[in-house]
């Protein structure tokens, strides 16, 4: 297996593996459209040389999309190896590789976020303590933040107050979303439109900077689902999915 790392100059020619769309589709545009900018910052996105999901996505913590506290870390957004690539050793090439980056940039471990119990767009808790990572801190409902220190010594990260215990102002349905996950570009649209079609209260609130994540109610910002201030899902809900929930609200 080849590996690619996605730079500026690739970045429109590249396919990216979580949405294998053309280069029109309106998720593949928002995604690489925010990718630009963030590439500036430290980005890496490096894929497997396939029409397939085996990719890894990486930044420095300090520039990272959500409300943690990890100097000197990188943050692995999005890590991602499926269907024909997995039992090939891919995903510990992709993290091998990742870890070679991080050391070379004198970077003191990797952050990831993750949950117990493996759960949708979450990271694989129990590959990532077959790597030696460890859980460093919580936050509700169901999120944990691990870690993989390169000194013992490392200081451990940890979530920012503002998410641990994940409320948000307003009544109806509140939704944050970043254009950091392609699905945000389709789903987010098909559900304003849905709602006001049956006239569902909906707010649909776009974090458009590392700053407002990492100051967000919630600890995972490319979608944060909100109902009457509470906290509903992380998960990036179909217009079906979404019609479920609404009727048990």
């Amino acid at each position: 297996m080849n590996y690619i790392q996605i730079t500026e100059e690739n970045l429109e020619e590249e396919h990216i593996c979580c949405a294998i769309s053309n280069n029109k589709d309106p998720q593949v545009m928002a995604k690489k459209a925010w990718m630009r900018e963030r590439i500036k910052e430290g980005l890496v996105f490096l894929k497997g040389d396939i029409r397939g999901k085996c990719f890894i996505e990486y930044i420095p913590a300090e520039c990272a999309w959500v409300p943690i506290l990890a100097e000197g870390y990188i943050h692995i957004n999005c890590f991602w190896v499926s269907g024909s690539c997995k039992g090939q050793g891919y995903a510990n090439d992709l993290l091998n590789q990742c870890i070679a980056d991080a050391k070379q940039k004198g970077k003191i471990g990797l952050t990831v976020i993750t949950s117990a119990k493996k759960k949708s767009f979450l990271s694989d808790p129990k590959y990532l303590a077959y790597k030696g990572f460890r859980r460093a801190d919580a936050a509700e409902p169901y999120f944990e933040l691990w870690y993989l220190p390169f000194e013992e010594q490392a200081e451990m990260p940890q979530f920012r107050e503002c998410a641990k215990h994940p409320r948000c102002d307003g009544k109806g349905f509140v939704l944050y979303y970043t254009g950091g996950c392609p699905f945000t570009a389709k789903y987010v649209p098909l559900l304003k439109q849905w709602a006001k079609e049956r006239e569902v209260p909906l707010t649909a609130v776009e974090i458009d900077s590392a700053e407002a994540a990492q100051k967000a109610p919630a600890v995972w910002t490319n979608y944060a689902l909100f109902y009457d201030g509470e906290y509903v899902t992380h998960e990036i809900l179909s217009e079906k999915k979404f019609h479920a929930l609404v009727l048990q609200c």
